[in-house]
């Protein structure tokens, strides 16, 4: 049989008691540490105009944010009828189950509150979370490998990986696809193109770009992915990630467009 088998990783890294500790929800928690101290180094080397209390009251309501956002999302976008028969499992996050999507809305939600109750900028607000934010995508796609979960497509491919939960069968290890593209290769560029100065004084850019390189990425590599079971295939080949992408790039390439052609910064 093609591919490689799954190396049995147990989804939990140790647990005192009922109280366990799970690769999934470090992934969170390294992720948002990670970006809280790399944007208070930014604001010392760049001299940008944010405090170092300003930061942690963004930190701390973005948090809020994804958790409730993505859990949220989930429930609406993937949940199906599960959740109105089950609502008090809406609840039981425990169990799994986050959507990016919802859990980027509800990270806005929080910087805009943030912006407006601190008086801080809110595109640099954003900006400093889009440069970021991969470290805890990145995090979070290989903690959904570990959890042998979110697998890909079958496929013959010699790096195919077969699942305990897919059957066995050699399938695309698309939660490491995601991983390199929407993780690595987004945190490598935006931080590259963050040197421009140019780009670095035009609040906005950032965010944009980040935006179209996920909607983007995405939309490419749930090609790979195999659909959530209880939705299947939208129109015979379109999945939901697909369908919930496709407006987010297109915003994207709005605020492109706005920040660079419409209201560009001197």
């Amino acid at each position: 049989m093609t591919g490689f088998e799954f190396p049995a990783i147990s989804p939990v890294i140790f647990a005192i008691g009922p109280i366990a500790v799970r690769w999934y929800s470090m992934a969170y928690l390294i992720g948002i540490v990670a970006a809280w101290l790399l944007i208070l180094r930014l604001i010392k080397k760049y001299d940008l105009p944010l405090t170092r209390q300003q930061v942690e009251d963004t930190v701390f309501f973005t948090t809020i944010g994804i958790v409730v956002g993505g859990r949220l999302g989930y429930v609406l976008f993937y949940g199906g009828e599960y959740y109105l028969q089950n609502p008090l499992k809406i609840f039981a996050i425990w169990q799994g189950g986050m959507s990016f999507h919802g859990g980027a809305i509800g990270a806005v939600m929080g910087i805009l509150y943030t912006a407006y109750s601190r008086k801080v900028n809110f595109w640099l607000l954003t900006d400093m979370a889009a440069l970021f934010a991969p470290i805890g995508i990145f995090l979070g796609r290989i903690a959904n490998f570990i959890n042998d979960e979110l697998w890909g497509r079958i496929t013959d491919v010699p790096w195919a990986v077969r699942f305990p939960s897919g059957g066995f069968l050699p399938r695309h290890p698309s939660q490491l696809y995601e991983a390199v593209a929407e993780g690595l290769v987004i945190f490598i560029v935006l931080n590259l193109l963050w040197k421009n100065q140019k780009i670095r004084k035009n609040n906005g850019i950032i965010s944009a770009l980040f935006v179209i390189m996920y909607g983007f990425f995405r939309m490419v590599l749930e090609y790979y992915r195999q659909p959530d079971e209880q939705l299947g295939f939208f129109f015979g080949y379109i999945t939901m990630g697909q369908i919930l992408s496709f407006p987010v790039l297109l915003f994207g390439f709005a605020l492109l467009w706005y920040f660079c052609v419409k209201n560009p910064q001197k």
